[in-house]
């Protein structure tokens, strides 16, 4: 016997047609590649969402064209996250900080058609525009009077034009659920990037679990400002939980250094932010340089890569942040854990929370995941065997774009690449990546907890650990460091940091102190190439 409920699909653009209903006068706030702030409401989103809706269908794109953008954080970028799916179309979000040549595959991979793009990517769009070969429009996305003199871009539109050209009555479409709708892809470290093509019913159960009291608890009473880019796995999906819960959003255009940040926080009252770890290295810098405090923020996700627990205890101690540790990827929308408390841990002490805060989290509800050893058995959650991690659920990948089959899956499940540990709890915490564990004598080194010694040093910026070839060991660590601005620091010092943290054969053999260590286009660090210039590094000491 079926209930007798109504059914009703779920579509991105039902989020939209919310937020004006029910939270019209709420703010959209964006600081624009011309250098200003603008300032307007959800129901002006929803009415100019409207507009580029129909312009879009007026220049003759079909049902599931995709359109790429390369696109900062910012109103215009949040117009085109609905009026592109609403329209059923895709929208295929490209990473701009990616090198020209996988910015070209991306948009050939993808077929877009049409190419949205902030005017700071100009230089970027004109090296590409003879090269992608299905795209029949670029959009400038500026006033007319700011359109460039550009004479190397075909068909070159500007975005308000075209938005102001068709009025504001459209009615969105009732598509099926299980469309796309949007397209993002991998960062491509390692080989082409990949496509992960989501549905409207996977964002929508997404955008719900993001937003739960254990998740990144969203509410009407908090001021969201995403700094993770729009251009990287939708944002982690804060513009559409936002819409859901009827949340300020803040966006940050260009300005992602500590001092821009900084001031966009107090100017506007954030309460939530999320980000990076590289990128939140550099707001502590800036407060703690000019002995400054926050108003408002109250806490901030931290994903992307492993939050240091010096800055986990920074942020908690020095400034009353909460920090909410989360951990998931491109193929999984990207939630797949957050690291939130359980009733249990109030009455630990402060040092006993921040180690459950050190772990990556409990998977939310619409995602499953277990742990496995190298024959495929399923190892037991007691927080201390480390296995192979696989995920499953509703908003996880089965296939990537354009590739026949699901041969990479593993009996159903993903998997992640990821080495962890979960425990009787099911908090899970990552060990490593499975290409970056350190393999010393047969045994296992996980480069993470070394890393995260070195960044608890107050001497040290950046720190990364890697593989080097061992005559003996086959391999052992390398830590490669980036020291704070005018700290002095030796090798020995720092490898006697070590000592009593961690078994003795973990401590790293050398240190190679360097300016800066190279970070992929989502500020995490690219430890292939360390591997690349630095794995002979203890052959040639020796």
């Amino acid at each position: 016997m079926n209930g007798q409920m109504m059914q009703m699909p779920l579509l991105t653009s039902s989020l939209l047609v919310h937020a004006e209903r029910h939270h019209g006068d709420q703010q959209v706030v964006s600081r624009r590649v011309e250098g200003d702030i603008h300032r307007y409401t959800y129901t002006d989103l929803a009415r100019r969402t409207r507009q580029l809706a129909k312009a879009i269908v007026a220049l003759g794109l079909g049902d599931g064209v995709r359109i790429g953008t390369l696109a900062w954080n910012g109103y215009r970028h949040m117009e085109l996250y609905y009026a592109v799916s609403g329209a059923g179309r895709v929208l295929n979000t490209i990473n701009p900080r990616l090198h020209a040549d996988q910015v070209t595959y991306i948009a050939d991979h993808a077929e877009n058609q049409v190419l949205f793009f902030d005017l700071t990517f100009l230089p970027l769009v004109e090296s590409i525009a003879s090269r992608v070969k299905t795209v029949r429009h670029f959009v400038a996305m500026i006033d007319k009077d700011q359109m460039p003199a550009s004479t190397s871009i075909p068909n070159l539109l500007c975005y308000e034009d075209l938005t102001a050209s068709q009025d504001d009555q459209f009615t969105w479409p009732p598509l099926d659920e299980q469309e796309a709708a949007t397209l993002c892809y991998t960062s491509g470290t390692t080989g082409n990037p990949k496509g992960v093509l989501y549905s409207h019913r996977s964002t929508l159960l997404h955008t719900f679990a993001a937003a739960l009291p254990d998740s990144l608890n969203c509410s009407a009473s908090d001021a969201i400002l995403p700094v993770v880019p729009m251009f990287h796995v939708n944002a982690w999906g804060l513009p559409y939980a936002a819409c859901m819960t009827g949340a300020k959003l803040v966006f940050p255009g260009a300005g992602l250094d500590g001092k821009s940040l900084f001031e966009l926080f107090e100017s506007e009252g954030v309460t939530m932010a999320a980000g990076v770890p590289t990128v939140w290295q550099g707001l502590l810098n800036h407060v703690q340089g000019l002995g400054l405090k926050f108003s408002t923020m109250r806490r901030t996700v931290i994903g992307g890569s492993a939050c240091p627990p010096a800055m986990l205890r920074a942020f908690e101690e020095d400034y009353g942040v909460h920090v909410i540790h989360a951990w998931g990827m491109t193929e999984l929308s990207p939630l797949g854990t957050v690291c939130a408390f359980k009733a249990k841990h109030q009455a630990q002490t402060p040092e006993q929370r921040q180690a459950v805060q050190a772990k990556q989290g409990r998977a939310v509800f619409g995602v499953d995941m277990k742990i496995v050893n190298p024959d495929g058995d399923e190892l037991p959650c007691d927080g201390q065997q480390a296995g192979d991690l696989l995920v499953r659920g509703h908003w996880v990948v089965s296939r990537y774009f354009r590739e026949e089959g699901t041969g990479h899956l593993q009996d159903g499940w993903f998997p992640t690449g990821d080495v962890a540990k979960i425990d009787s709890d099911g908090y899970m915490q990552i060990t490593d990546r499975s290409k970056d564990v350190i393999k010393s004598g047969g045994e296992w080194i996980g480069s993470i907890d070394l890393e995260n010694i070195a960044m608890a040093h107050p001497s040290v910026m950046m720190a990364a650990c890697i593989a080097a070839k061992h005559s003996k060991w086959d391999e052992r660590p390398l830590l490669v460091v980036v020291k704070k601005p005018g700290a002095v620091l030796s090798r020995e010092e720092l490898l006697a940091f070590y000592d009593g943290k961690i078994a003795k054969w973990w401590t790293p053999d050398d240190v190679v102190f360097v300016d800066t260590i190279p970070l992929g286009a989502t500020g995490k660090v690219l430890k292939h190439r360390l591997r690349d210039q630095y794995e002979n590094h203890l052959l040639r000491s020796a």
